[in-house]
């Protein structure tokens, strides 16, 4: 019984997808309907993408990276602008997920080099933060704007009214968050450890990491990169697939399953129409708050016709709760790994960061509709 309860406390959000997966299957009996529920193009996508990291900072990269960073940084104030922006600027190009998976190990790795593990919860809250509201301000920042764009046949002119200025205000957000702490000068303490370079599993990396960025960009099938990249790690590194966060793989495919036998509900379909009548915006939040915002994007568009109203709204219900974007459990998955006794302290600022950010977001779309 120990260990279970151990267990449940380690794995959280697993047991929760599991178990509100199981309870949709009461309702919705398993059928031929249940294989059509999985993303297997997302689970490819962050196998492999969680493969690299894990390679890449086994062999020490990022700690090199965060040295030179911190050459290169004057300020504590400095540096956490940096660690915040990076996932801000580069969910635009490949997806919050993967700024998530590259840069929240970078940050770990950098505010222990810094001696500033005391930053280390609102730092990450942010960067989650930043790559939610980051990703939002391109069609291929996020997989819901992809989908949206191609529904709704939304021009660029239409998605810039509808997204700039709520990105805008994003980055003005995230730059008053870093007023609020005082900057003081970096103090650094350089350690003598750091592991001498593999270039040719560094080479090795690079390549799969490249491999990763044309998937996201769907230039190379999904399932051809995750045959390359378990090929590569099984004849160069084994080690690293004991380091893949598995627990995240399952979560997402427990999501999946609960979230494909809700849109099978008829009594759910019918409130939705009831309920979703100008009020896309609002309802897509509400929704995605419980499923996320990519099946709320896929369930809600269904129902309506104002795809603008759903863009911004499945987009800015990104923040919130933990599954609000399932790009979040990605940086929880990182300090539950790393700083377990953090935990608590991470969902209560995570909490509070999130519902001030959509607050005034909200705020503003209101005003500008």
């Amino acid at each position: 019984m120990r260990r279970i309860v151990e267990w449940l406390k380690r794995e959280t959000v697993l047991a929760a997808a599991w178990l509100l997966a199981l309870i949709s299957m009461v309702f919705v009996p398993p059928d031929g309907g249940y294989r059509d529920y999985m993303d297997f193009r997302t689970l490819g996508l962050l196998f492999s993408l969680m493969a690299v990291m894990a390679g890449l900072q086994g062999l020490g990269l990022f700690r090199r990276l965060g040295e030179g960073m911190l050459r290169r940084t004057g300020s504590t104030r400095q540096l956490e602008a940096v660690l915040i922006f990076l996932p801000f600027f580069t969910s635009m190009a490949v997806t919050n997920d993967v700024a998530l998976i590259t840069f929240v190990p970078f940050a770990l790795e950098v505010l222990r080099l810094a001696d500033r593990e005391d930053r280390l919860v609102p730092v990450v809250v942010m960067q989650t933060i930043a790559a939610n509201l980051g990703s939002m301000a391109t069609p291929i920042g996020n997989p819901q704007n992809l989908y949206l764009c191609a529904r709704y046949e939304l021009d660029a002119s239409s998605f810039l009214r509808t997204m700039l200025p709520l990105t805008l205000a994003s980055a003005a957000l995230l730059g008053a968050f870093l007023l609020l702490e005082k900057s003081a000068p970096l103090p650094v303490r350089w350690r003598g450890d750091a592991p001498v370079m593999d270039r040719r599993r560094l080479a090795l990396y690079g390549v799969l990491f490249a491999g990763c960025l044309c998937a996201v960009g769907r230039r190379l099938p999904v399932g051809l990169l995750v045959c390359g990249v378990l090929i590569a790690v099984l004849a160069a590194d084994r080690a690293v697939l004991r380091r893949v966060d598995w627990s995240l793989l399952l979560t997402f495919a427990g999501f999946f399953i609960f979230v494909g036998n809700l849109g099978r509900m008829e009594a759910l379909s019918r409130v939705l129409r009831s309920v979703l009548l100008g009020h896309e915006a609002l309802c897509a939040v509400a929704l995605s708050q419980i499923i996320s915002n990519v099946p709320a994007a896929l369930l809600l568009s269904g129902f309506t016709e104002d795809g603008a109203a759903l863009l911004a709204g499945t987009n800015l219900g990104g923040l919130g709760t933990l599954i609000a974007s399932m790009a979040s459990l990605i940086s929880y998955k990182q300090i539950a790994r790393n700083a377990p006794a953090l935990r608590g302290r991470y969902l209560r600022w995570f909490t509070a960061a999130n519902v001030l950010f959509l607050a005034v977001l909200l705020g503003l779309y209101a005003l500008l509709r």
